[in-house]
C-alpha cells in the first residue's frame, strides 16, 4: 500500500518533443518512451528522426515521427492537430529544437543570423505552445517544458543572437507560467550547460576537459540523458506545484566563482 498520493509516472501520457532527431531531444524522446509515454517526435531532419522512432518502436515502446519546419506556423498547427488525433490528445510539450549561430554585432551577416536565431529558438516556442494549448487544457496533468541554455544566465563573446533568444525563453517561461496557471498548466525551463551534443562536437576533447575542470564543479561535460531526466522531472504528475522555474543543469557552472 502506498503512503503517498501523487504519481511519478508518465505512463500513457502523450509528449511532443521537438528537435527529437539528435542530442538532448533524442535522449528526451527515448527516456519518455522508456517511461511508458507515447512520443510525438518532431524534427526537420527526416532520416535521423525516423531512425530514432524506429528504434523506439522496435524496443516495444510507442513513438511516431512528424517532419516539421518550426518556422511554419500553419504547418505547426496542422501537425499538432494530427498528433492529438493520432494519440488522443497532448499532455506534455517539450520545446527542445535549437540551433547555435553567432557572430560579431557589426558583421555583415549579423541581421540574418539574428532573425534566424530568434525565429527558431524563441518564436517557434510560442507557435508550438499556441498549437498545443487546446489539447493541454483538456489534459489532467498538462506540462510545458522549454529548453534554454546557461547562455540565458551568462554570455559568451560573439553569441548575442543565441544569448538573446535563450534569455527570451526564460522570460517567456515565467510569463506563461503566470498566464496559464488558471488552467493548471505548469511551464518550466531547463538550462543545460556543457553537454556532449552535436553543437559541441566540433570542440576538441582536450579543450572540453580543460573548460570543464576550470568552470564546472563536477569537472566534466554532461551526457544528453542527464538533461532529459531533469525535463522528465518537470513533466511528472507529482510536479504540479512547480511552475515558472528555470533550472540550470550545468554541473555547477553557474554557481562556481573560482
Amino acid at each position: 500500500m502506498r503512503l503517498t498520493k501523487l504519481s511519478r509516472s508518465v505512463q500513457g501520457k502523450v509528449v511532443v518533443v521537438t528537435g527529437a532527431a539528435s542530442g538532448m531531444g533524442k535522449a528526451t524522446a527515448e527516456l519518455f518512451a522508456d517511461e511508458g509515454a507515447h512520443v510525438a517526435a518532431i524534427d526537420l531532419t527526416e532520416s535521423a528522426l525516423n531512425e530514432v522512432v524506429v528504434a523506439i518502436n522496435e524496443a516495444g515502446k510507442s513513438a511516431k515521427a512528424w517532419v516539421l519546419d518550426l518556422a511554419d506556423a500553419e504547418a505547426i498547427k496542422t501537425v499538432f492537430d494530427d498528433i492529438a488525433a493520432h494519440f488522443g490528445g497532448i499532455d506534455i510539450l517539450v520545446n527542445n529544437a535549437g540551433i547555435s549561430l553567432g557572430t560579431a554585432i557589426d558583421a555583415e551577416d549579423y541581421p540574418a543570423l539574428w532573425h534566424k536565431s530568434i525565429a527558431v529558438l524563441l518564436t517557434a516556442h510560442t507557435l508550438t505552445i499556441r498549437a498545443s494549448l487546446p489539447y493541454l487544457r483538456q489534459s489532467e496533468h498538462p506540462r510545458i517544458i522549454n529548453i534554454a541554455s546557461t547562455e540565458a544566465l551568462g554570455a559568451t563573446k560573439f553569441g548575442s543572437p543565441y544569448t538573446a533568444a535563450k534569455s527570451g525563453v526564460t522570460g517567456l517561461t515565467r510569463s506563461l507560467a503566470v498566464e496559464l496557471g488558471d488552467d493548471a498548466i505548469t511551464v518550466n525551463c531547463v538550462c543545460p550547460g556543457p553537454i556532449n551534443t552535436g553543437m559541441t562536437s566540433a570542440i576538441p576533447e582536450e579543450n572540453k576537459a580543460i573548460f570543464a575542470r576550470r568552470r564546472t564543479a563536477l569537472k566534466r561535460y554532461a551526457e544528453p540523458e542527464e538533461v532529459a531526466h531533469a525535463t522528465l522531472n518537470f513533466a511528472l504528475p507529482a510536479s504540479q506545484y512547480m511552475t515558472g522555474v528555470t533550472l540550470p543543469v550545468d554541473g555547477g557552472l553557474t554557481i562556481r566563482n573560482a
